[in-house]
């Protein structure tokens, strides 16, 4: 008997099964209550202005509202207005918020928090009444929102060489470096330091005193336009500085002075740079844990900013590689040869940058641009259609989360000027960009299939990587001149699917050391999510599919002058990996022994927000905001309809087992024990 009950449960919990499973997976009777997707379709898809249907261009990034959601800064036509548009999430686009009129041309803004108030202000960089000037301006953030343009700070002017933000003394707030007008004259140290004094509770406070820069080594004259840079270039995840140097009779030069912390900066390598060199643009090309250089080179520039006969250049970083084994211990016979996965911010002093172009050079990589373009060999290397022009950089981003950065430019074909996205791949035959020999560095192809809409586009003057909506892939910006009617901003969605991941992250100014700010009479409190900060750096180590491990660095806004576009957070690919980041260093610049920290097993498709403590031995707060995947509704589903389905067969087996045991005693009520009679 109790043979015969076990197999009919057996079957009606089959036939349960099978039947809960077709009712929830099949398409007939499924019901989807998540809203359809706002872009379908693999490939690069236009999305249009999204609200920004005016005449001006977008001149700065930044969140201004601290929703941790990507704000823009707009800069008119008359060069004078200033507007700041907050992302809306749920109609998918900007809606303006503030806007002001400055008294003359601007040229460059920088959001920033000078104040150190946890909230950004804006520095402006403009047009002065005094030849080979340009004045300085800060609005200063206000208590509730909006900035203070009836009380701006007027600050010490600067020469048109325009100074770039930094942390000189490592207290967390913003300085800055440039040129004087006074300095400018002298022969021995030009450079000067608007050294940040910002102290609030002052009954007539003072942002800036001017100071000379502490640089160890002979000074050179910072070119203009350039490519100054705060970034980590030997290793020790504190940001160095990378100098533009003008030689006269249009030769360049490069300086980089390394950060020594409270002893200042020591010039560690300069030399030339080749003939016509462009915009310098920084990134980890090879992936190898080091920051590299990468720049056009155009024989002839027109007066419409257009270079023929361009090359692209690439300069490796020659530093300590990553040791090939977790087990090695990277030192042999007393020299340190390697880095280990936990040790990938010690410095390295020995590291240089060999701009030598020979066939014995592989850390020098240069090819020309008609290798990639045959038909539109032209290159747009500055923005003429901006008084002053501004230069137009390569840009770098990891489009296609491989762990590699791939590359925006403007190809020029007669009037015609159109973005182009370059990816980067493994070197092969007949691969652009690939040295002869050496199969260790990365090649380019460009991007074809599905990038219609880039191909559309014939007015391009400026573009840029972003993360729209904060979904986890890298977008396009497009700056249009706006000549066919088409508007002056194109946004374009990257809808690619790529099996990969990603990491954002974001290093805070340490203004609220809590996590919370306060405004004045402690009535609002507010996270200061949009202060970052020029300086940060990034290293981490993870391993792919195949197990093998690969170190790799990124800057946090390690450039800001002539609108340069960059977004206040790191954005990075990781390519394909089953695990957690294994380690990520996030480096400051604070001037403490130990000024880095190390986070392990970092949840992949996250956005890591840090904010460091200024103070010897403070405690240093990470937050991690895990952004859930397409897959997170198709998993929830999933759960609920097994939950729904285990309480359904528990259901029936219950039931059934209760009218069995039933019969059962029934039965046995019935039972007449003969025996006893």
């Amino acid at each position: 008997m109790l043979s015969r009950r076990a197999g009919r449960r057996r079957k009606l919990a089959t036939l349960t099964a099978v039947l809960a499973t077709s009712s929830v997976f099949s398409p007939g009777a499924a019901i989807w209550p998540f809203p359809p997707k706002r872009f379908t379709g693999t490939s690069l898809i236009g999305a249009g202005s999204l609200g920004l249907n005016g005449d001006g261009r977008i001149v700065a990034f930044g969140d201004f509202n601290g929703d941790q959601l990507l704000d823009v800064l707009v800069l008119g036509s008359d060069q004078q207005t200033l507007s700041v548009y907050y992302w809306q999430h749920e109609s998918f686009t900007f809606s303006q918020a503030h806007s002001f009129k400055h008294p003359t041309k601007v040229y460059n803004v920088v959001p920033g928090d000078f104040t150190h108030s946890g909230k950004l202000d804006l520095l402006v960089m403009s047009q002065s009444d005094e030849s080979g000037e340009q004045d300085l301006r800060l609005y200063p953030s206000l208590v509730g929102d909006g900035f203070d343009t009836e009380n701006p700070l007027n600050l010490p002017p600067s020469t048109l060489s325009q100074p770039i933000p930094l942390d000189i003394d490592g207290d967390m707030k913003i300085d800055l470096l440039g040129i004087t007008p006074d300095s400018s004259h002298s022969s021995t140290s030009p450079y000067q330091v608007w050294q940040n004094v910002w102290n609030a509770s002052s009954s007539n406070p003072k942002l800036f005193n001017l100071e000379d820069a502490p640089f160890k080594g002979r000074q050179c004259a910072i070119a203009n336009p350039h490519s100054n840079a705060v970034i980590d270039l030997d290793g020790d995840c504190l940001a160095d500085v990378f100098l533009l140097c003008d030689e006269g009779h249009g030769r360049k030069s490069f300086q980089i002075w390394i950060n020594n912390k409270d002893d200042g900066f020591v010039l560690s390598q300069q030399g030339s740079l080749p003939p016509d060199t462009q915009a310098i643009s920084f990134a980890d090309i090879d992936r190898d844990g080091t920051i590299d250089l990468i720049f056009p080179t155009c024989y002839r520039v027109s007066a419409s900013g257009v270079g023929t006969n361009c090359h692209i250049n690439i300069a490796y970083n020659q530093q300590l590689p990553l040791c090939a084994s977790s087990t090695d211990s990277g030192i042999k016979k007393g020299i340190r040869v390697c880095r280990r996965p936990e040790d990938l911010c010690i410095s390295d002093p020995n590291f240089k940058f060999n701009l030598t172009d020979s066939p014995d050079n592989d850390a020098f990589v240069r090819f020309p641009l008609e290798s990639l373009f045959p038909q539109t060999p032209a290159l747009l290397v500055r923005d003429s259609t901006f008084s002053p022009f501004l230069p137009t950089p390569i840009r770098l981003g990891d489009a296609n989360l491989d762990g590699f950065p791939d590359l925006l430019l403007i190809t020029v074909s007669g009037k015609t000027q159109t973005p182009s996205l370059v990816f980067s791949v493994p070197c092969d035959k007949d691969v652009a960009g690939c040295p002869k020999g050496t199969s260790d560095r990365r090649g380019w192809s460009v991007a074809t299939k599905g990038t219609k809409v880039l191909e559309d586009v014939k007015d391009a003057r400026a573009l840029t990587f972003l993360d729209l909506d904060e979904d986890g892939t890298l977008d396009i910006m497009v700056q249009r001149s706006g000549a066919d009617g088409q508007g002056n901003v194109l946004f374009v969605q990257n809808n690619f699917y790529y099996d990969a991941f990603f990491l954002k992250a974001i290093v805070l100014n340490g203004a609220c050391n809590n996590g919370w700010c306060y405004n004045a009479n402690g009535s609002e409190r507010y996270h200061p999510f949009g202060v970052s900060y020029s300086g940060a750096t990034y290293k981490y180590t993870v391993l792919d599919t195949a197990g093998h491990r690969s170190a790799a660095q990124v800057g946090q806004l390690p450039q800001t002058s002539y609108q340069s576009l960059q977004t206040p957070y790191s954005f990075f690919g990781l390519g394909r990996t089953n695990n957690y980041i294994e380690n990520l260093f996030v480096g400051t610049t604070i001037h403490a022994e130990q000024h880095y920290i190390n986070m392990e097993g970092v949840i992949p498709n996250s956005k890591v927000v840090i904010l460091p403590s200024a103070d010897e031995g403070g405690e240093w707060k990470r937050e991690l905001f895990l952004r859930p995947g397409e897959w997170i509704p198709w998993v929830t589903v999933t759960v609920m309809a097994t939950m729904i389905l285990l309480a359904i067969i528990v259901l029936v087996l219950h039931l059934n087992e209760k009218r069995e045991d039933e019969q059962e005693r029934r039965r046995a009520s019935h039972h007449i024990n003969f025996d006893a009679l």
